[in-house]
């Protein structure tokens, strides 16, 4: 008979009976999709509990990156880095926009600003990081660099829901933000995403990008899509943002139970807490050396499997090794080292706020 698999993530989900009398005023009101009453409340709530001034909700996180570049016009060439998830770099696909990759700081696994301006061109617009596992990037000298070259700055924080820097929102970072509510998230609204900005202008613009570009009945003042928040993950949302705070606490013991139980174990590291940030722990990988641990990234990997131990390698393989861009100059192995380095030696365990004792014991026993 077969164990029971351990999931490298486990949905944050609300209490059924809570959620029915939400559906039921859904039912009552008739309104299920554009801007109804659970979609702005949930707006106005986010916007409290992140510290942040204005958002805008999507039906998923992949379209807040596509809109956000249309939104400030980006064209030409994007610097960005190699070690995501493959949808940073499509939105710029999609938009026609060039990627430029940058490699990585190796102890973040961030875009390593002292790599930025070598590569930027005469065609260079923006700069688009990514908050990888929720860890801040080096916020202010990419803020130099983009001031410098005049370039706009678009975060990818689809990992970085609650994290705070200094006790204040690494969302209000850049000229944009996005989140994802990706039911794999710390916060989710089963799909869902955000586009964080920071004036009512912008948003009222995203607003009318994000709904076929309407601005009234019978006006339509730019080229949108349709990308709308519907009422029914709304709701879900407000409920799972009660319980959003309880559940970053969970993740936490579960990330000192992981640091505490491999903290000696040769030839695995991990990222420890950074002074200052408030984390919300969304993963936890280790990086696997093979020479002083005994066994690659893979054999970890697939030993962990046939146990049912379901980790992931987060991120491999490195976005600029994909079809569509590994013909890029700036996707060479070369240009990448650090990226590389990281890509083939992670594995993200098993992290989510319900994780028992039991199964964190199981996970290590496999490692150690």
């Amino acid at each position: 008979m077969n164990q029971k698999q351990i999931t490298v993530t486990s949905p944050l989900l609300p209490p059924l009976e809570e959620f029915i009398p939400y559906l039921q005023q859904i039912w009552k009101s008739k309104w299920i999709t554009n801007n109804g009453s659970f979609h702005q409340q949930l707006e106005q709530a986010l916007c409290n509990y992140l510290g942040v001034k204005y958002i805008s909700l999507f039906t998923n996180g992949t379209l807040p990156l596509i809109t956000a570049l249309q939104a400030l016009r980006i064209t030409g060439e994007v610097i960005t880095t190699p070690y995501s998830f493959v949808a940073t770099t499509h939105a710029l696909w999609w938009n026609g926009i060039k990627p430029v990759f940058v490699d990585v700081d190796p102890t973040t696994g961030n875009l390593d600003p002292d790599k930025i301006e070598a590569a930027i061109t005469p065609k260079t617009t923006a700069i688009m990081p990514v908050h990888v596992y929720g860890t801040p990037c080096n916020t202010e000298r990419i803020k130099e660099i983009a001031d410098k070259y005049g370039l706009k700055v678009i975060y990818d924080a689809a990992h970085a829901f609650g994290v705070k820097k200094g006790g204040e929102s690494i969302l209000n970072a850049g000229d944009m933000s996005t989140l994802s509510f990706h039911a794999t998230k710390v916060y989710n609204t089963i799909e869902g995403g955000a586009l964080v900005m920071h004036d009512a202008e912008t948003k009222k613009r995203i607003d009318y990008l994000k709904n076929f570009g309407f601005a009234g009945e019978t006006t339509v003042v730019a080229p949108g899509i349709n990308s709308k928040m519907d009422e029914f993950r709304a709701a879900y949302g407000l409920l799972n943002l009660k319980q959003v705070n309880a559940a970053i606490a969970a993740r936490k013991r579960v990330a000192l139970r992981y640091r505490e139980a491999l903290k000696d174990v040769d030839g695995i590291t991990f990222f420890d807490d950074q002074p200052n940030i408030t984390h919300n722990y969304s993963y936890f990988p280790i990086f696997v050396d093979a020479e002083k641990s005994g066994m690659t990234r893979d054999e970890l990997y697939f030993k962990m499997k046939e146990r049912n131990v379901l980790g992931r390698r987060y991120f491999y393989p490195l976005i600029s090794d994909f079809s569509t861009y590994r013909g890029l100059e700036s996707a060479k192995p070369e240009n990448l080292p650090n990226a590389r380095k990281m890509a083939d030696s992670v594995i993200c365990l098993p992290m989510y706020h319900n994780l028992t004792d039991e199964n964190i014991e199981k996970i290590v026993s496999l490692i150690i």
